[in-house]
């Protein structure tokens, strides 16, 4: 009721995966203490191999700079060497808020959000975003199945008016999405047309004998007949017959990859408004990352600063 100030706002994330923006700040109040999370994350316990004493030693950090110093002989190793932060001038603390942000919504945030935060310039906030998102990928992740949906959308595109104005959208780019039930996702952009890269996907993506639910698309009508180095793939295909406005028959439906495409399409048109052909990729990359990660609340923040290290380069 209006002028009630005694009502309690549920909180929907557990309290154990709970991370607010008070527990940031007090956790990276500066970038010495985002330099030195990087640098356990690198080598817990400060002990890294020496190049030159060839051994493994016990560093120091060197005041004043972005090393840490060899024990025994004082040889220089430099955490940011090889990350997204290498050769930075914009402030340790900001890459970490922009992670967190990016780690804290499940639409996603824009560029120009975080240039208004940090006070950073639009370029250098794009780049933050564009370097960040090159860490979100899962790669060839394997779905564990046994039971999973797959299904195909179009994103992007522009409104044209034809003859008779006839409405039609043009330059739409075709993403393929397989998802575990209660479980993970993948999300390719299928540039290919046919149905060879979606059967591609499928073997590639989706354990054997797994039970598939698709819609009535032609392109998998072949699916499970799938074989895979010349063995087949054993997959139970179930279809849905969308055309006859017949979305479940049982445990038959494609709803949780359609759930996904709905979120995936309210971000990129409600925060992104548009993108390109060329980094949508990555884009789903972000998308799926925290979707395969909504089990972890606000604790995605630190999945992110994982790949940092795990895809650091020496």
């Amino acid at each position: 009721m209006p002028g009630r100030k005694d009502i309690a706002v549920k909180q929907s994330i557990p309290l154990h995966l709970r991370y607010s923006v008070q527990d940031f700040n007090r956790e990276f109040p500066d970038d010495d203490a985002c330099l030195m999370y990087i640098f356990e994350q690198r080598w817990p316990g400060g002990i890294a191999h020496c190049e030159k004493c060839k051994k493994e030693t016990k560093h120091h950090r060197v005041t004043g700079r972005t090393a840490f110093a060899c024990d025994r002989c004082g040889w220089h190793i430099y955490p940011l060497a090889g990350t997204i932060f290498e050769k930075s001038s914009t402030s340790l603390q900001k890459w970490f808020h922009a992670m967190y942000q990016m780690g804290s919504t499940r639409c996603g945030i824009s560029a120009k959000q975080i240039q208004r935060e940090t006070s950073v310039t639009y370029k250098t906030a794009w780049r933050m975003f564009k370097q960040i998102r090159s860490l979100l990928s899962d790669g060839d992740l394997q779905l564990e199945g046994p039971t999973v949906e797959m299904d195909e959308t179009y994103i992007g595109g522009r409104l044209r008016i034809g003859s008779a104005g006839r409405r039609r959208m043009r330059n739409k780019t075709r993403v393929a999405g397989i998802v575990e039930r209660k479980g993970k996702i993948v999300a390719k952009t299928a540039t290919e047309t046919g149905g060879k890269q979606l059967l591609d996907l499928a073997g590639a993506h989706i354990l054997p004998e797994s039970t598939v639910y698709t819609d009535e698309y032609m392109a998998y009508n072949n699916l499970a007949d799938l074989k895979k180095d010349g063995k087949p793939l054993g997959y139970t295909h179930k279809r849905i017959h969308h055309a006859s406005k017949i979305y479940v028959v049982g445990d038959v439906h494609t709803n949780t990859v359609e759930g996904f495409w709905s979120l995936l399409k309210r971000g990129i048109g409600g925060v992104y408004h548009s993108v390109s052909q060329k980094y949508l990729q990555t884009y789903l990359d972000e998308y799926t990352f925290r979707y395969n990660r909504r089990d972890q609340g606000n604790l995605i923040f630190k999945s992110i600063l994982e790949q940092v290290s795990r895809r650091a380069v020496d």
